[in-house]
């Protein structure tokens, strides 16, 4: 663009002033680049924060109606307890000794180790939506800073520069583009955890 026609000469001696149009191009550059950057990552941002919520959501299903695996079954224990007793009065009833019965091996008091395949599949699974709780809450910070960064700035050309400028080097100092750029490999990593536990459960 020809900045020249655009916003006019500066007067002598006002150059460098805070309302110079050195300022002013620098806002107009300035906002086409924001506007690019910002825009990029919000879409993937929101893409990773839909993907991250339904994940989610099926991770924590498999891992309630997993759970159940790991406590004992109360159940069966009534199951057994019920059939020991039906046990107990036949013997009764035949004139038998109550040695003869066997006693159930799974009563309330009993510790039923579950299968080993179960925890890891249950591990690998909280893993997996942990990991993914982490990205969307990533996203979403990210997103506000975002809409910080964007925010109005009031003020001559020149001090909405260096604020412009300042809330720039504040997103390189804390590594937002990076940090942006590993959400959707942790997300990956957590698909994995869960199909890898899903094999084992399998």
């Amino acid at each position: 663009d020809d900045y020249e026609q655009r916003f006019p000469e500066d007067p002598m001696g006002e150059e460098t002033g805070m309302n110079a149009r050195v300022w002013r191009t620098y806002l107009a550059e300035s906002a086409e680049f924001d506007a690019n950057m910002v825009g990029e990552a919000r879409d993937g941002l929101d893409a990773m924060l839909v993907f991250a919520g339904l994940f989610s959501a099926v991770a924590a299903s498999f891992l309630v109606q997993n759970l159940q695996d790991l406590q004992t079954d109360f159940t069966q224990v009534t199951a057994n307890l019920l059939s020991e007793q039906i046990a107990v009065q036949r013997a009764f009833a035949d004139g038998r000794p109550l040695s003869t019965v066997s006693a159930s091996q799974l009563n309330p008091t009993s510790s039923s180790a579950p299968d080993i395949r179960v925890i890891w599949a249950n591990a690998l699974w909280v893993v997996s939506l942990v990991l993914a709780l982490v990205v969307a809450l990533a996203a979403v910070l990210v997103k506000q800073w975002l809409h910080r960064y964007l925010a109005f700035r009031s003020g001559p050309p020149g001090e909405r520069s260096y604020i412009r400028h300042y809330r720039y080097t504040g997103m390189e100092r804390w590594q937002v583009q990076n940090i942006i750029g590993s959400l959707p490999v942790i997300m990956h990593i957590s698909l994995g955890f869960f199909l890898l536990g899903l094999v084992i459960f399998l």
